[in-house]
């Protein structure tokens, strides 16, 4: 992808994001060839094979989901772009925009390094030139994605869980997010990060989680997490008192949920300004009682059947949403 504004980042803290938490726009790929990735499999322990079903039936039913999805978002208000993937070339994990791009307030946008080099191929400068058309404004293009030259990877929000309003980044160190690029990436938002290693047990092994947002949820006034996945107790008691300190309310979630992906969800608006807890149904059915009724104390939840998406792609509600924070004309 050749960027027509990609710039250097800037030195003098101008690139601030620690704005608003929460979006009433997102970005979704609809899928033409989704399929289980084989290069993103080597560390995403979530993906499987489906038996007995073809690619065609495999992409027809992640169609499927996705067009209910959207259904459901765009019923309660939420701006759904929608972009259709290209046959050309080959990208199964475009369902998946989050990892390869952002949208922010001050009207950047931001690439990022990707660990699959079919992944790569997402990016798509036509994607800008759709929103630019539908009134969006994009200032400068910030491109993190050289990195992959040298074997160093950050994918976007999967790997980063932004607090805008409290000026955070937290980030689990995985194969797929280094941990000097996103200090750097820290410092040019001049944003705080906090660092940390989380796990899940794979074969009786405990293996890095691929993404951050896999086992956490960072909301406006409460947030969701696996703290058992962060093995450290200093590091545990960090995540946590970082994000009580900042009054939010921990929902805290076990490893089982986190494989249901009851972590993966995202904070949306709606009509009106209300603010919508997105999850898979899967993740919701994971969730207890007690869970679900602290989360609606302070948002209302909606979800929806992502159970093919989930098993071939590891990803779930969130990863398909790319928020977009940029101004409007």
């Amino acid at each position: 992808m050749e960027n027509k504004k990609a710039t250097k980042p800037k030195t003098d803290n101008q690139n601030q994001i620690k704005m608003k938490q929460t979006t009433n726009s997102i970005l979704m790929i609809r899928p033409i060839s989704f399929r289980m990735n084989e290069q993103t499999a080597v560390n995403n322990y979530y993906q499987k094979v489906l038996d007995g079903l073809t690619p065609d039936t495999v992409n027809a039913k992640a169609q499927e989901e996705f067009d209910a999805f959207v259904k459901k978002l765009r019923a309660v208000g939420v701006d759904v772009t929608v972009v259709e993937d290209t046959l050309t070339p080959d990208t199964p994990d475009s369902i998946f925009p989050n990892n390869w791009i952002s949208f922010h307030e001050n009207g950047d946008v931001i690439l990022y390094p990707m660990f699959a080099e079919n992944r790569r191929a997402e990016r798509r400068e036509d994607i800008l030139d759709i929103l630019e058309e539908k009134g969006f404004v994009i200032n400068e293009i910030m491109d993190y994605s050289q990195a992959e030259q040298d074997g160093i990877y950050l994918e976007g929000t999967g790997s980063l869980l932004l607090d805008r309003e409290n000026g955070k980044a937290y980030c689990a160190l995985s194969p797929r997010a280094d941990e000097e690029l996103f200090i750097e990436f820290c410092e040019d938002y001049d944003m705080q990060p906090v660092i940390f290693e989380a796990y899940q047990t794979v074969g009786g092994e405990r293996k890095l989680i691929y993404h951050t947002n896999v086992m956490m949820c960072i909301g406006d006034t409460f947030a969701v997490v696996c703290a058992d996945a962060i093995d450290d107790k200093s590091e545990r008691k960090m995540v946590l008192d970082s994000l009580r300190g900042d009054d939010k309310e921990v929902i805290l979630i076990t490893e089982d949920q986190v494989n249901n992906f009851a972590g993966n969800m995202l904070e949306v608006k709606g009509a009106d300004d209300r603010r919508y807890l997105v999850m898979s149904s899967s993740a919701y059915h994971a969730l207890t009682k007690k869970q679900i009724a602290q989360l609606e104390e302070h948002i209302t939840i909606l979800h929806s059947s992502l159970d093919t998406i989930e098993a071939c792609g590891g990803g779930s509600a969130r990863c398909m949403m790319a928020e977009i924070f940029l101004p409007k004309e």
